[in-house]
């Protein structure tokens, strides 16, 4: 049971990053792309834990920690420039 809900959390982990991918060619504007960006970034950290999981190396999920404050930053830093510039 738990390896069948392990693979549909991989699947739709990757659909989602398709999708967020697809935003991010086709955005029509540029905050379309900066949120597919951070979107690819979120399903890059489920990605990280879910090798921890499978891999049994928990050391991976402190990685998609630090990787998930340095992303929350980035998209921080993006929406201050976009709204009115450093």
């Amino acid at each position: 049971m738990v390896d069948t809900l392990m693979t549909l959390a991989v699947i739709f982990t990757l659909l989602g990053s398709l999708f967020s991918i697809i935003r991010l060619v086709r955005g029509p504007t540029p905050i379309d792309r900066i949120i597919a960006i951070d979107v690819l970034t979120i399903t890059a950290i489920s990605i990280i834990v879910l090798l921890a999981h499978f891999g049994g190396r928990f050391i991976y999920v402190d990685v998609a920690i630090v990787y998930g404050l340095l992303s929350f930053l980035g998209v921080l830093a993006v929406a201050r420039y976009s709204e009115k510039g450093f």
